[in-house]
């Protein structure tokens, strides 16, 4: 009985480790598409190979900004809830 256990476990782990490392290596694939797609023109660049960062106007940096500042509202509540929740 404790044979027929074993053979059983030994199965899902091995599916589970298989899955799991196909994801990841799907994962490492989709990350250098990502990087391919960020490539700048060749007039993006300075004349070291650094990217040229276009200018902001002001509203642009404000909205900037203020998504930062949302996101960082967001983080802070959530991690407030999760203390709450934790008794």
């Amino acid at each position: 009985m404790n044979q027929i256990i074993n053979m059983i476990i030994r199965q899902v782990m091995h599916q589970v480790v298989r899955r799991g490392v196909s994801a990841g290596f799907d994962k490492a694939g989709q990350m250098g598409q990502r990087r391919k797609a960020q490539q700048l023109p060749p007039d993006a660049l300075d004349d070291h190979g650094n990217p040229v960062q276009p200018q902001m106007t002001q509203e642009e940096r404000r909205q900037a900004r203020q998504a930062r500042q949302a996101a960082r509202q967001n983080r802070q509540q959530m991690k407030a809830m999760r203390r709450m929740s934790k008794f």
